[in-house]
């Protein structure tokens, strides 16, 4: 059975910068209104449809959750709907935070 991989911050971002990755955020929303990669899509149980009808299952996607503990669970449930290359992301997005730009969600 596949699953999922681990990531560093920085190969994340590589990754981002090169336009390879899709980016999901499975933090609370106003934690992710607070700050986010920029791009990501807010994934939650109730937008997992829409996030699996938007993303390519053969596209590489990155999971953040808050210190990428929870994310993990998160990616493998992905590679579970189908979804070919998927990776948590070390230290999550208070790691990202401390050293990449990110975005605010407009109040």
């Amino acid at each position: 059975m596949s699953t999922f991989k681990r990531i560093s911050i920085v190969d994340a971002k590589q990754l981002i910068d090169e336009g390879n990755a899709a980016v999901a955020d499975i933090r609370d929303e106003q934690s992710f209104a607070g700050g986010h990669v920029e791009g990501a899509f807010h994934l939650t149980n109730g937008t997992l449809n829409q996030f699996c009808q938007q993303v390519d299952y053969e596209q590489t996607v990155l999971v953040f959750c808050y210190h990428g503990h929870s994310s993990q669970g998160a990616a493998q449930y992905l590679v579970e709907q189908g979804f070919d290359d998927v990776y948590s992301v070390d230290g999550g997005f208070e790691m990202w935070r401390q050293n990449f730009p990110f975005v605010q969600s407009a109040e």
